[in-house]
């Protein structure tokens, strides 16, 4: 498990910006699986998009009602089995499926949100590593990931997502809006790809 400062100042998040944190992780994986359907026309990339979208009207719409249950039970259905394809794009694909799961386990229990959260900061870090070590045969570790630029640039993004969110003693809808927009108007993830 790769270890960043961020992990500790995390953890004093309240709720709402902890699960923004996540959905905005979410989304910057997104692309990941957009190309991963795009080419193996295994699901409708769309239907992941629905499912992160929910999330964000319930972060955004106070009269919002989400059944995430239901919305877990469908994301089931969109995560590809590795052995299936012989395609790397697989693993990323799987990643964002499983970033996007913690994410609706936490709302589903809130008392594990803070958890859930750290696994899917893990997660993201997680499929930029793997995708590394897959191109270098190198391992990335705690000790060498300072030298792996890719790996820290994914910690610089998810910095650059905490600081306006650690800034706010209160749920900004206009914030969490302005995340999601940007996210989505630079459309590339975590791991470089564009949607």
């Amino acid at each position: 498990m790769l270890q960043n400062p961020i992990q500790l100042r995390l953890e004093k998040f309240e709720p709402w910006q902890q699960i923004t944190f996540m959905a905005c992780l979410c989304e910057r994986m997104y692309p990941n699986y957009a190309m991963f359907c795009a080419n193996t026309e295994f699901a409708e990339s769309r239907l992941y998009k629905d499912i992160l979208d929910s999330v964000w009207e319930s972060l955004t719409v106070k009269s919002a009602k989400v059944n995430f249950e239901r919305q877990l039970e469908k994301l089931e259905e969109l995560i590809p089995v590795a052995e299936e394809f012989d395609f790397y794009g697989v693993y990323p694909a799987i990643d964002a499926c499983v970033a996007l799961s913690e994410l609706l386990h936490g709302l589903l229990d809130r008392d594990n949100l803070q958890e859930s959260m750290l696994k899917v900061s893990q997660q993201s870090v997680q499929t930029v590593a793997q995708l590394e070590e897959a191109q270098t045969g190198e391992e990335v570790t705690n000790q060498n990931q300072k030298e792996v630029e890719s790996v820290c640039a994914e910690w610089d993004v998810q910095w650059a997502i905490f600081r306006p969110l650690k800034d706010c003693t209160e749920r900004d809808v206009e914030l969490i809006k302005d995340l999601r927009a940007e996210l989505r108007d630079q459309g590339i993830s975590n791991i470089g790809l564009e949607a």
